[in-house]
């Protein structure tokens, strides 16, 4: 698996982010939704990066600087047809450390609270990340779990 930063031109790369908002879509209300399309994703404050092997994608995943000592993830989604093969896990693995290497002191996420997220916010569990109040510009939203992660 080869983890690259992606300007989000290619096909594949904007079928997935199409797939992770229909998902979004699918499992929480507009008003829940906080995912990022492809002009929100390609904001400067934002690095987005895509798993391959060779030509096939894998997944994605993103992080948005908040300042210069705290960082949100964003855009974690892996394509249908590579899921529980570690795609995710590598993806993060990869995140944390570039967000280690920025200098981060702290990097915090949202996702749903409904079980279709349940396997994500295991992930995370995994990765040493708390439930927390909301952060940034967020507000309390029962279709809304915070986390975060002191690096």
């Amino acid at each position: 698996m080869e983890i690259k930063v992606d300007d989000l031109s290619g096909i594949q790369v904007k079928a997935l982010i199409a797939e992770h908002l229909q998902g979004m879509e699918a499992d929480s209300p507009p008003e829940s939704i906080h995912a990022l399309n492809l002009d929100g994703l390609k904001k400067p404050e934002i690095t987005f990066w895509c798993a391959w092997d060779g030509d096939d994608l894998l997944g994605c995943g993103a992080i948005k600087e908040i300042d210069s000592e705290h960082a949100e993830l964003k855009s974690m989604r892996t394509a249908l047809a590579h899921l529980r093969k570690g795609v995710a896990r590598q993806m993060l693995a990869h995140i944390m450390e570039v967000a280690t290497d920025r200098g981060y002191k702290r990097i915090s996420l949202e996702t749903g609270s409904m079980d279709s997220f349940i396997p994500a916010r295991k992930l995370y569990e995994d990765f040493g990340f708390e439930y927390c109040e909301p952060f940034a510009n967020y507000i309390l939203d029962p279709n809304s779990t915070f986390m975060t992660k002191k690096i």
